[in-house]
């Protein structure tokens, strides 16, 4: 919202007073965070480079022309040029906080260990048990909701390889604490013999340790989400029920890739 506002507000000085170095590296840092997070929900984009090193490389641009170019020609002064300086410490926080999760080691997940047992719903909010996908290999996908770009890139890429899984007999199971509606939407969107299950108040995220409290940005509450999710999780199991593969990213904008899971699959079936 910041760099939003500062896109336009540069954007209007530059045709409306004489030319600034100040406001032309504000608009070429704000335009490039617009971009990025434009990106995200216009494109269908599964993942990004850890630290987005394209993108950095414009937002320190844009912060070089407004602090020295426009200080050392137009004799800014600093405070001047403050708006430039807040959206590149905002862009460090964002890579190297927001982005990241912290402690992400788990023992109850480790390769060999079997899955716990664990109830969830589907969408007619009746209950499934993980148990009824012991005798084929499962796929277990944790994401966070349909408000998430990333998630949503991530299941309509995995849904590209329904055939290869169908030929493995994969079960592909999505699960969501999103309220069942949407989980709803996105099964009849697919038409798929995936299971979209609901992990009603995230119930199983915490039991297997991949809860992510206060995970939802504010404002999607009004959308009918709660502000708890989970973290973005891929586990493999065999047909026994035992983990054989486990994705736990440390970062959300970085995702494996479903020649992943395919290569997983094989080496078990």
């Amino acid at each position: 919202m910041l760099a939003l506002y500062v896109l336009i507000d540069s954007s209007l000085h530059l045709l409306q007073h004489d030319f600034s170095f100040r406001y032309l590296g504000r608009l070429i840092s704000a335009l490039t965070i617009a971009i990025l997070f434009a990106g995200l929900f216009i494109v269908s984009q599964v993942r990004t480079s850890k630290n987005l090193n394209n993108y950095t490389i414009f937002i320190i641009l844009g912060f070089l022309i407004s602090i020295v170019v426009g200080g050392i020609i137009e004799n800014n002064n600093l405070i001047d040029s403050s708006t430039s300086f807040i959206l590149v410490v905002c862009w460090v926080i964002y890579l190297k906080w927001y982005s990241v999760f912290e402690n992400r080691n788990n023992s109850i997940l480790k390769v060999g260990n079997a899955l716990p047992n664990f109830e969830l719903e589907n969408t007619n909010k009746n209950t499934i048990s993980n148990s009824s996908f012991l005798g084929n290999p499962t796929i277990y996908l944790f994401y966070r909701g349909n408000w998430c770009p990333l998630c949503m890139a991530q299941i309509k890429e995995i849904t590209a390889k329904y055939k290869e899984l169908e030929q493995r007999g994969v079960n592909m199971v999505l699960i969501s604490p999103q309220p069942h509606g949407y989980s709803k939407s996105l099964a009849e969107k697919y038409k798929l013999n995936f299971k979209f299950l609901t992990d009603v108040n995230n119930k199983v995220a915490k039991q297997l340790n991949i809860f992510a409290k206060n995970g939802i940005p504010t404002g999607f509450q009004a959308l009918g989400y709660d502000i708890d999710t989970v973290l973005p999780t891929v586990i493999i199991t065999d047909i026994y029920g035992k983990i054989v593969f486990a994705d736990l990213t440390n970062n959300y904008r970085v995702r494996p890739e479903p020649e992943t899971f395919l290569k997983v699959i094989d080496t078990i079936n």
